[in-house]
């Protein structure tokens, strides 16, 4: 009898317990609102930005409403103008786009590689074609680019790089925090990345002048001085009456709940890289089926694993994804000709204009994801990976069935 899978992907672990007596707390005395402070009080939201720029290495960090929103904060706070191009990769989530279409400009989209990753050599001859300044560069689905290449190409070119890291907060490039490779690092505490506060989100920087403006822009309504881990104040004197205020700051409800997710997040990351590699291993070799390459300089966060199902037409991949869900493994699917969830793609996102990504479109036509939150034992990662492996041998057979 076939093996079944019985366990929800999208179950998160629940809120640790001194996070929800912290919550509590903030609801106790009622001050959510970040500038809402006691004497005396720095404030959950203000003690997260200081506690999370220690943690990546970082001087200055303001907390957000939410990842989507720190995307878009940080384009402005560039000073992104109306119609200019903007970098970014083709294979990414919606948002990101998004956020560069919201703030004004014109998303310009690179090609990515067969691991899932900025193609460098197109974002070198995009840059000098656009004329583009910034590139908002996605990790997407957590694979990392050669972030040493990335960094000296985008400095000839003279492009300015800010990191979406939704999927990297905690992750590494040769040791170096994802983040801190150029402008800005963005991240997300949205339910389904590292930290989990339902909606969040953070930006770092080392630059003062950005973090100043960032700061105005959030809505701190000169309340700046109130910030643990903004620059000093001289540095809003310059910009306090120019900026305009698009309100998106965290509370401290949201705060209290992420700072001790944020003490655990090494140990978390163990936890989903012990998952991702069960899975890795129970796919290696498997008939038909391409896995990622996740190269040694590469300090990952295995939330989640992609695979490729190469050359195989859309028919046989739509029957291996209705086959591992009749068994309980939930699957997506990035080359489906409807957007499904959160698998849209380039040519779904109408609000840009059509660009010519033959490679993206190739690779993603088989591309494969699958979440792993830490609701999963190994013992379940070994269990899909078997589960995987048998119904992508099953695919020949099922197309021959088809054809008789």
């Amino acid at each position: 009898m076939s093996e079944r899978f019985a366990k929800s992907f999208t179950q998160q672990e629940p809120i640790p317990e001194e996070g929800i007596a912290a919550a509590v707390e903030v609801m106790r005395h009622g001050r959510l609102h970040r500038y809402n402070l006691a004497g005396g009080e720095a404030g959950e939201t203000a003690l997260l930005e200081e506690e999370f720029a220690a943690f990546v290495g970082a001087r200055h960090c303001l907390a957000v409403a939410s990842g989507g929103y720190a995307l878009g904060c940080a384009l402005r706070a560039a000073g992104i103008g109306p119609g200019e191009p903007v970098l970014t990769n083709a294979f990414t989530l919606a948002p990101v786009p998004g956020a560069i279409v919201a703030a004004g400009g014109r998303p310009v989209f690179v090609e990515v590689t067969e691991d899932l990753v900025l193609d460098i050599d197109d974002f070198a001859r995009k840059a000098a074609a656009s004329g583009a300044r910034l590139l908002l560069l996605s990790h997407m689905r957590g694979h990392l680019c050669d972030m040493e290449r990335l960094a000296a190409t985008a400095a000839d070119a003279g492009v300015q790089v800010i990191e979406d890291c939704a999927h990297t907060m905690g992750a590494a490039w040769n040791g170096v925090p994802s983040g801190r490779w150029g402008l800005a690092g963005c991240y997300s505490t949205q339910t389904y990345k590292h930290m989990n506060s339902g909606e969040g989100g953070l930006i770092v920087s080392d630059d003062p002048d950005f973090m100043a403006r960032a700061i105005l822009l959030s809505g701190s309504y000169m309340l700046y001085g109130r910030h643990l881990a903004g620059p000093p104040a001289e540095m809003f004197e310059r910009y306090k009456f120019d900026m305009p205020n698009v309100s998106g700051r965290m509370d401290n409800l949201r705060a209290a709940i992420l700072r001790p997710q944020l003490r655990d997040l090494a140990a978390r990351r163990e936890r989903w890289n012990a998952l991702y590699r069960t899975v890795e291993s129970g796919l290696r070799d498997a008939p038909g089926i391409r896995l990622i390459a996740r190269p040694q300089a590469e300090t990952f966060v295995g939330s989640s694993f992609q695979f490729r199902l190469p050359d195989l037409p859309p028919a046989a991949i739509a029957g291996f994804i209705a086959a591992t869900a009749a068994r309980g493994v939930e699957l997506k699917w990035f080359g489906a000709a409807e957007p499904a969830a959160f698998t849209s793609r380039h040519v779904h996102w109408r609000y840009v204009a059509p660009q010519d990504l033959p490679a993206t479109d190739r690779i993603l036509a088989g591309l494969i994801d699958m979440r792993l939150p830490l609701t999963f034992t190994p013992g379940d990662a070994a269990l899909i990976a078997r589960i995987i492996r048998e119904e992508a041998g099953c695919i020949d057979g099922r197309r021959a069935g088809a054809a008789v």
